[in-house]
């Protein structure tokens, strides 16, 4: 087995879940977005496109679980009626997430992102971001298409977008 077999199974451990339960309890203290030195999870990553060098960066993002709230309406009316409940976003979370770190670092492409832990109120994904100017990624052949691709995220290039199209399934996508 390779290298990344093994991570795999590591996450599947009793010990991992303890100490995700330990990082999870830290993340709550964090801020929303949090700039990382590496990934969490490194064959997770890689697989989605990471790569140790300059110009891609990790940032660990936090979402808040389940439907957004909404403004109570002005002007009276019975509460099942103010439209406060049963509002389910039209894009999937991981999606959201990657409009939201996009938004906050727009110099940056966003690459991919992947799950990484949940608590009872938040889920939390690394999103994998690329600097299209800078020339270690000019220079490397697999990411010189993601240069081309301007703000790719908002047009739902990225695989969570996709998915919140409704892309890659059914008939011609087995």
């Amino acid at each position: 087995m390779g290298m990344y077999k093994y991570l795999k199974k590591t996450y599947k451990s009793p010990e991992y879940k303890e100490l995700m339960k330990q990082r999870i309890i830290s993340w709550n203290k964090q801020p929303v977005m949090v700039k990382l030195e590496k990934p969490s999870k490194i064959d997770r990553a890689r697989t989605l496109g990471y790569k140790a060098k300059q110009g891609i960066i990790v940032v660990r993002a936090r979402i808040r679980k389940g439907t957004q709230k909404r403004e109570t309406p002005s002007g009276g009316r019975k509460p099942l009626k103010a439209g406060k409940t049963k509002h389910t976003p039209v894009m999937n979370l991981q999606h959201i997430t990657e409009r939201r770190v996009a938004r906050k670092y727009p110099n940056l492409e966003v690459l991919n992102s992947y799950y990484v832990g949940e608590s009872g109120r938040h889920i939390w994904h690394e999103v994998i971001l690329v600097d299209p100017e800078h020339p270690c990624i000019k220079s490397d052949k697999e990411l010189k298409t993601i240069i081309k691709q301007k703000r790719r995220v908002f047009r739902g290039l990225t695989s969570a977008g996709k998915r919140s199209r409704g892309l890659g399934k059914g008939k011609g996508h087995e």
